[in-house]
């Protein structure tokens, strides 16, 4: 008797976890769905933000500056970007997320496309030629750049050999969207950008204020507030960010030398190499008032614990 009942008792809550997981994996389901719907809605956006009237210039010393925040500050010409020639990055695997590789934006590929205004457009506010959003371009790092520097970033882009290489392959997953949605991956980019006011740096000075603009290239994989800690969505495979405020498990007592020394050697302080993923060889073509900006800027951040992205 006493067996029976215990196993009627087992039955039921047996009975009611399983009703509980159903509910739940409909409820996920319909929630996937509609997040997956918002995604699409929003990459079908026409945005009405005008070209800008700009055009390239031919000036040995504006495509300098141009080369300069195309290798550096803006981080196109990465290997896992668009590649030393710009003519196509690698392909990155992120595993559940999906597979992105960065374009050819030579004069071989999409830049043959674009007009110097429209690629002006893409570099401030995510846009692409057709009005809707760019995918996965970290426009938020540097859609802080004075005209001065789009306009020198323009010119460097006319002036670099055309390549002739097709684009490698990019690809979704819903996971990858659903994640989008909820902020925790960045791809849909130009719903992100507030088109009416775009902030620009003040001029360009070793002191952190400057710096906290030139940290948003590391925003992407360090996390908004600098703690570091794995990449949602990432495969396992793919490095753990490092900390980058100033608490001990992170830059807590880096000398400027020592930190210096990481970004254009790939050494830290304690004297490891650094994973072949820190883009250190974007980095080393920092300026000295660069490097020293974005490490006061660094530095002056509230202190976060490694993870607390």
């Amino acid at each position: 008797m006493k067996r029976s009942l215990s196993k009627k008792i087992v039955k039921r809550a047996l009975i009611g976890t399983g009703v509980l997981a159903a509910v739940a994996l409909v409820a996920f389901a319909s929630f996937a769905a509609l997040e997956l719907q918002a995604y699409e809605e929003s990459l079908e956006k026409t945005y009405d933000v005008p070209v800008p009237t700009l055009a390239a210039s031919t000036d040995p010393e504006i495509i300098a500056r141009g080369n300069h925040v195309a290798t550096a500050l803006a981080g196109c010409a990465n290997k896992d970007c668009h590649g030393a020639d710009l003519g196509g990055g690698n392909t990155l695997d992120m595993g559940p997320i999906g597979k992105f590789t960065g374009p050819n934006i030579t004069q071989g590929g999409l830049g043959a496309v674009y007009t110097d205004g429209e690629l002006a457009r893409l570099v401030k506010h995510g846009i692409k030629k057709d009005g809707r959003s760019v995918r996965f371009m970290p426009v938020q790092d540097f859609s802080w750049l004075p005209d001065d520097d789009v306009t020198a970033l323009v010119s460097y882009l006319r002036s670099v050999p055309a390549v002739a290489r097709p684009n490698g392959p990019t690809s979704l997953t819903a996971l990858g969207k659903v994640l989008d949605r909820q902020d925790l991956v960045l791809i849909d980019i130009a719903r992100r950008i507030d088109h009416t006011r775009i902030t620009t740096s003040p001029a360009p000075s070793a002191n952190a204020d400057y710096g906290r603009f030139v940290a948003r290239a590391c925003s992407g994989c360090h996390g908004e507030h600098f703690g570091g800690g794995p990449i949602p969505g990432a495969p396992p495979s793919l490095p753990v960010p490092r900390n980058l405020t100033p608490d001990p498990t992170g830059l807590a007592g880096w000398t400027y030398q020592e930190f210096e020394r990481a970004l254009t050697q790939g050494v830290r302080k304690n004297g490891d190499a650094l994973n072949p993923f820190m883009p250190y060889e974007t980095f080393r073509g920092l300026d000295e008032a660069e490097k020293r900006a974005l490490y006061a800027y660094l530095q002056s951040i509230p202190p976060r614990k490694q993870g607390e992205r």
